[in-house]
């Protein structure tokens, strides 16, 4: 089985950002032990502060994994193009989130994206 992990914008400085929210445990250590505990998956992952990177790595993946994890972050709340790229491909696609989006701030209750996925 193959999985692709997309991150969107400033979850590169995971492990150092408020990590009173976000912790502080860099994204990389957290995919190297999520790679030891399903040794069967392979494991392909992309980040990007840039909306259009993650619509055509979305539009990548569609053509060669079997399903998509993704946190876009901000732009779960504002952008119509990723929600639309989510929508327009044909495999899995399930939306996570570091922090709980529905105990921060009202803007964030709400997201475009998760709205085409799965879960």
């Amino acid at each position: 089985m193959n999985i692709t992990i997309i991150n969107g914008p400033n979850l590169n400085l995971t492990g150092n950002r408020e990590t009173d929210l976000y912790g502080t445990i860099p994204f990389e250590v957290f995919l190297e032990n999520l790679k030891r505990k399903f040794p069967k998956v392979s494991f392909t992952y992309f980040q990007s502060n840039y909306e259009g990177a993650i619509i055509d790595e979305l539009h990548k993946a569609n053509k060669g994994t079997d399903g998509i994890i993704i946190n876009p972050a901000a732009y779960s709340h504002t952008s119509i193009a990723i929600a639309d790229a989510i929508k327009a491909i044909n495999i899995p696609v399930v939306e996570v989130h570091i922090t709980n989006i529905h105990a921060r701030e009202g803007y964030r209750h709400h997201t475009l994206t998760g709205a085409h996925a799965i879960g």
